[in-house]
């Protein structure tokens, strides 16, 4: 018989949770920082839910202290935040600006003296604007201003911190800001989304480079995909074939070169119709396939796909935002369908499974390959009761389903060694501005009050124990 599966988590696993700059700092106008493409985005009539924006969003820039003592309560032994490119080399170029560092070296100080390992992220898609008004990621010279960041970052805070990212979801970045334009920039433009994605992979690869050339020799890089866990309607060819174009285009356009040096053949005859992929010259899949030290793994929802000919007409159910323009280049003959079961607020399926079959298959995919959990939560529509109080069972049980799979995970030889709740509090949903909330602790946004949900409290409990407490077991402190 087999062995029953471990109730405990390994004694060295990380409980972090996550944000980004953009959501949760404000302080757009401050430190010498410049505007993002996020900055200009949310200001255009249209783009975002209510017209909103971050400017001010949590205030996290000058609460940053409050808010590391708050995670130090919930029993968080890391936390991963992004740096704002902007902040620390306004327009993209030039030399560091000091103030800005200066706010991510006190971040992490405090990290530390909490006992709150840092992750850092290089990037969560707040590119520069000068950058883009010279053409953005879909340009070569983006790259190499990345890795020059790069290098400023891992020289600041290279001596006190060990986990390094260098981009997040670089899918979003490409096809959501250049392909659907549901994202900053806001482009429509299928051929430039596929030169965007290219780009970023470069530029991952040189900021790799960059990072070796400062940090100590046991640092560890990484990079933080949103690999989709893609499964076809039915067994029929045609869906089959379906569901290889769209993990094609959701997962090897970045794995494919990252992890094996090569893009995938189907991928580039898919999408020969769209572009010629000139603009991979030779020696950038040397540049890019890096040797990693870990990969992140974000995860929310699995997507369902079937051949357009075979579907009933209507909107695409992709998950990712109203928009006329497809965010999948070359797939005019793949329908997207809504897979079944309970629903978040944002209208995703809740599959825990999905979790599963994503770390087990980068198991398999990057063999010796630290795992991570980057991202991983749900937007429920909480409020406050009568006491001034946060109960949200809903994500507590959305939390518990996805870590059991985690552990499942690890108990069938995946080396997972942490995972980020996302997120942290709630903050400027992107797209869908604050109507979102992501956060295990709510913000009142007229106050900008941080009250821990009841999630909170279950998920200081799980990181405290390293075990999963029933879902019933949040406790009301933390």
């Amino acid at each position: 018989m087999p062995e029953p599966m471990s109730e405990s988590f390994p004694p060295a696993f990380l409980w972090g949770a996550a944000t980004s700059a953009y959501q949760i700092e404000g302080a757009v106008r401050e430190g010498g920082r410049t505007p993002s493409i996020w900055d200009t985005f949310s200001h255009q009539p249209g783009r975002t839910a209510g017209g909103d924006h971050g400017d001010t969003a949590v205030d996290h820039y000058h609460r940053y202290r409050d808010d590391v003592a708050l995670m130090a309560r919930l029993g968080l032994n890391a936390y991963r935040f992004s740096v704002s490119w902007p902040r620390v080399r306004p327009t993209g170029r030039g030399p560091a600006a000091q103030a800005g560092l200066d706010f991510y070296r006190r971040l992490v100080d405090e990290l530390l003296s909490h006992g709150i390992k840092p992750a850092v992220t290089l990037y969560h898609w707040d590119l520069p604007q000068e950058l883009e008004d010279a053409g953005g990621w879909p340009e070569r010279d983006t790259a190499p201003r990345f890795a020059e960041y790069a290098h400023l970052v891992g020289e600041a805070l290279g001596d006190r911190v060990e986990q390094w990212i260098t981009l997040n979801e670089p899918w979003c970045s490409a096809f959501l800001g250049y392909g659907s334009g549901v994202h900053a920039p806001g482009r429509t433009e299928p051929s430039a989304a596929l030169r965007a994605a290219h780009h970023l992979n470069l530029a991952h690869g040189l900021a790799t480079q960059a990072l070796r050339s400062v940090l100590p020799a046991d640092a560890s890089i990484a990079v933080s995909l949103n690999s989709q866990v893609i499964r076809p309607l039915s067994h029929d060819p045609a869906d089959l074939g379906a569901a290889r174009r769209i993990d094609d285009l959701a997962n090897g356009v970045f794995h494919g070169p990252l992890l094996h040096g090569a893009y995938p053949a189907t991928l580039l005859e898919a999408t020969s119709s769209v572009t010629d992929w000139s603009f991979v010259r030779d020696g950038d899949l040397a540049e890019i396939r890096q040797p990693l030290d870990a990969l992140g793994l974000n995860y929310y929802t699995p997507a369902l796909v079937s051949s357009a000919e075979s579907a009933p007409k209507g909107p695409r159910a992709d998950g990712h935002g109203a928009s006329a323009h497809s965010p999948w280049p070359g797939s005019d003959d793949v329908a997207f369908h809504q897979t079944p079961g309970d629903r978040t607020e944002m209208g995703w399926t809740i599959d825990p499974t999905g979790l599963y079959e994503l770390i087990t298959r980068y198991s398999r995919e990057a063999p010796g390959l630290a795992l991570y959990v980057t991202e991983n939560g749900a937007a429920y529509d909480d409020k406050p009761d009568a006491d001034g109080r946060v109960h949200d069972p809903e994500r507590i049980a959305y939390l518990r389903a996805h870590l059991a799979e985690v552990r499942h995970a690890i108990a069938d030889g995946a080396d997972v060694r942490g995972y980020y709740l996302w997120s942290l509090m709630d903050n400027f949903e992107w797209a869908y501005g604050y109507g979102k909330r992501f956060g295990a602790v709510y913000v009142d946004y007229p106050t900008l009050e941080r009250t821990p949900k009841s999630s909170a409290h279950w998920y200081a409990r799980a990181a405290r124990t390293g075990q999963l407490p029933p879902v019933d077991a949040a406790g009301t402190t933390a």
